[in-house]
């Protein structure tokens, strides 16, 4: 054995062994990576909860701190903003039920997920009092806080009031923040909410009772603030998920029954209505319509759907009744998974994200020290008194938590997301989003992306005195036995100008040149001019191949027991939004775009003319794609854009894979880094836009929540600002990257 690893460059995951021949036997080698396969799919699992009880960012640094610690666990990833835990652990090890238990103990309960849903219904609104007393308890802390503040101002009443006033304030601005840091420290860890804690009680002691309860209760705040904003999120997302019927009309014989979604069965047939939305995906039986696919797609105008068509779940029967076959349950329909794969984005993580995480986590440890360091370097060498000296401590521990870092990209990860699902385009998280912002170079295929991907027959060139209609009845013939696009063309072709196929057999496809086959007793061979190299009189073939590709046409030379029957052209129809399609992108700073085709040099440089794409590659086979991809790739990022399926190698191979059309295509929605749900070039330049955006909101995020920390140490070490200024400036800074991040729900098309 010589090397043995995973590859995944034809669309779906394969298993690539190199060996020496004569010292394995196959047969065994397949048996046993059948075995050993089926032995590690059963150990090794992945599964998804809702994670309850989350009432800020800590919380899920502190969730995945616990997890990760847990022997078992491979991979644990929490998203905060959608509420999120993607664990992948050893089964041998520990179990699910385990690890629920785990993570019930420390105060977060799991909930297993419904499909297609955004939020946990438990938590908001039916269960858990803690989003309810959030606002209030802040709210309350506030009140306390004037009221302190006004007894002492006025000297009015006993005089302790002023005292209980603050502690009560102390005790409603830190209720969550306390639950948060007392959870951090059974993991002994010191987060954020440690920080505030601490710098609040310590504020206390040494008697600044306002500025403590002032602390608290403008971190209360800003955390409530931040809990509404991501839910106002999250509920974003959960409105896709509501365009879906709770209910559907089922056929039963002559009877239309109505019943909930989830009952309804594979292959039962339901009716829709004008007006009604499609409950479940399905196929058209009976009837024709046009359907608003808008939920799915982001188009708003309605699209034709006549019997064989699919119809997606959310989408809107605008003119006629229809009846369609079940093809899919409820949890499988393609919106559902769309809410799932949106909400799930953000626990694959950007290296934006992974910084700021890593920055907490040391940020915080060093603060501590120095909190107890500073105060006593300032006794000893400045000559201040223990008092002015700790609360500069205080508000070294306000100026220097991280709490805007926390949340600065999980805001505008989960916002740019659920914009772009909102849209039609589909991204699969934050690490594909910031990678889509960053790209310099697309690569496009041709056919079916730049070109609508249905050719036609568009010319008959006979040669050696052939009529038009033996040449296209014998081509016909050969090309009925194939399934290739071009075959299809040439089929259709035939019989629209009223020529019957000749009776064919022994198909023989040569890849990426042809095909041969038996027809009427002869062997005949149809495909580019690189099939017939080394044939005599192939002169006059070329000359009608180089005219016809010229005119931008795919050629294909018909051959019939050594001599030239003719050359039959085909083209393809350009999308009408491809120019303006790359010109945008071009605007948008995409410095490079190429075109990657299979087909003839002559007929792709056609296109990429008319499209505005100097770069032309073709004609290549898919390693050549690849290949291409890679060279483009040592320069920069590089996106590919094909239909998911014959451009997955590219698609693999680029730093991000783009596919069309993701709405009606199962490896699009598997393989793809982000997916046109749409068959529309122009959510492309859309995407592109909103992740730029995005990275860029990240970015200023970072800026803004590590510039502000930076001056506010400085200042609190230098004396510079008070503990309250510190709290206002430290809170401000939050508020303001939350709004920078949810600003971008309101993007659109």
């Amino acid at each position: 054995m010589l090397d043995a690893h995973i590859r995944s460059d034809a669309g779906h995951r394969e298993l690539c062994v190199h060996y020496e021949p004569g010292h394995f036997d196959v047969a065994d080698m397949l048996a046993f990576a059948r075995s050993t396969g089926t032995k590690v799919s059963k150990r090794y699992l992945s599964k998804t909860w809702f994670v309850r009880e989350m009432d800020s960012a800590q919380c899920a640094v502190t969730i995945e701190h616990a997890l990760r610690r847990m022997p078992g666990i491979l991979q644990a990833d929490v998203a905060y903003a959608s509420e999120r835990l993607v664990v992948e652990f050893d089964s041998s090890t520990i179990s699910a039920k385990k690890l629920e238990a785990a993570l019930e103990t420390l105060g977060y309960p799991l909930e297993e997920p419904a499909a297609g849903h955004a939020c946990s219904h438990a938590a908001h609104g039916h269960g858990g009092l803690g989003p309810k007393l959030e606002l209030p308890l802040a709210i309350a802390a506030g009140v306390f806080l004037a009221t302190g503040f006004a007894l002492e101002k006025l000297a009015v009443g006993p005089s302790l009031a002023p005292l209980a006033a603050y502690a009560v304030s102390l005790v409603c601005g830190g209720f969550f923040a306390a639950k948060g840091a007392l959870k951090s420290l059974l993991q002994f860890r010191a987060d954020i909410e440690s920080l505030m804690i601490l710098a609040a009680v310590g504020a206390a002691i040494l008697g600044a009772w306002f500025e403590g309860a002032f602390l608290l209760f403008l971190f209360s705040v800003g955390h409530a603030i931040e809990h509404r904003a991501m839910e106002r999120a999250r509920q974003a997302v959960e409105a896709l998920g509501k365009l879906r019927p709770q209910n559907a009309r089922v056929r039963r014989g002559s009877d239309v029954v109505e019943v909930p979604v989830r009952d309804v069965k594979r292959d039962d047939v339901i009716v829709i209505r004008p007006g009604d939305r499609v409950p479940l995906d399905g196929v058209i039986v009976s009837g024709k319509s046009s359907l608003e696919q808008a939920a799915i797609t982001g188009e708003s105008i309605p699209v034709p759907r006549a019997e064989g068509d699919e119809v997606f779940c959310g989408t809107v029967n605008t003119e006629a009744a229809i009846e369609v076959k079940v093809t899919k349950l409820s949890s499988e329909s393609v919106l559902a998974r769309v809410v799932d794969m949106v909400v799930e984005a953000e626990a694959r993580k950007s290296p934006s994200q992974r910084f700021a995480t890593r920055v907490e986590q040391t940020f915080v440890p060093i603060i501590l020290v120095l909190a107890v360091l500073l105060p006593i370097g300032l006794v000893w060498f400045g000559g201040l008194s223990v008092k002015e000296a700790a609360l500069r401590a205080v508000s070294l521990l306000v100026a220097a938590s991280p709490c805007a870092l926390a949340i600065s990209t999980p805001a505008a990860v989960l916002s740019a997301v659920a914009a772009a699902a909102r849209g039609g385009v589909l991204v699969k998280g934050g690490v594909h989003l910031e990678a889509l912002g960053r790209v310099r170079a697309i690569a496009f295929d041709k056919t079916g992306t730049l070109t609508i991907g249905k050719p036609k027959l568009t010319s008959v060139t006979t040669l050696n005195g052939t009529s038009e209609s033996t040449l296209l009845s014998v081509a016909a013939g050969a090309e009925a036995l194939s399934a290739h696009p071009l075959a299809h063309a040439v089929v259709e072709g035939a019989k629209a100008k009223g020529v019957t196929p000749a009776t064919a057999s022994g198909l023989e496809a040569i890849h990426g040149k042809g095909l041969r086959a038996t027809v009427e007793g002869q062997a005949v061979s149809i495909g580019s001019l690189s099939l017939f190299e080394g044939h005599t009189g192939l002169d006059t073939a070329r000359a009608a191949v180089e005219a016809l590709e010229a005119q931008g046409q795919t050629t294909m030379v018909v051959e019939r027991a050594g001599t030239f029957l003719g050359v039959i052209g085909v083209a393809d129809a350009l999308r009408p939004e491809a120019q303006k399609t790359v010109a945008a992108l071009h605007d948008l700073g995409v410095q490079t775009t190429v075109m990657l085709s299979g087909d003839n040099a002559r007929a792709a440089n056609a296109i990429a003319k008319s499209v505005g794409i100097r770069d032309v590659r073709a004609p290549l086979m898919p390693q050549g794609k690849v290949d291409a991809i890679k060279a483009f790739a040592k320069q920069g990022s590089v996106a590919m854009v094909g239909d998911g399926v014959n451009d997955a190698p590219a698609l693999a191979a680029a730093t991000i894979g783009i596919a069309m059309g993701g709405a009606g295509s199962e490896v699009a929605m598997e393989t793809a880094d982000v997916v046109l749900m749409a068959d529309d070039l122009q959510r492309l330049p859309f995407a592109v836009e909103l992740a730029k955006r995005a990275t860029s909101a990240v970015r200023q995020n970072l800026i803004i929540s590590l510039g502000v920390s930076a001056v506010l140490v400085i200042a609190s070490v230098l004396g510079l600002t008070q503990v309250s200024e510190a709290v206002v400036l430290h809170e401000g800074s939050t508020l303001l990257v939350l709004a920078n991040g949810l600003r971008l729900l309101g993007a659109k098309p």
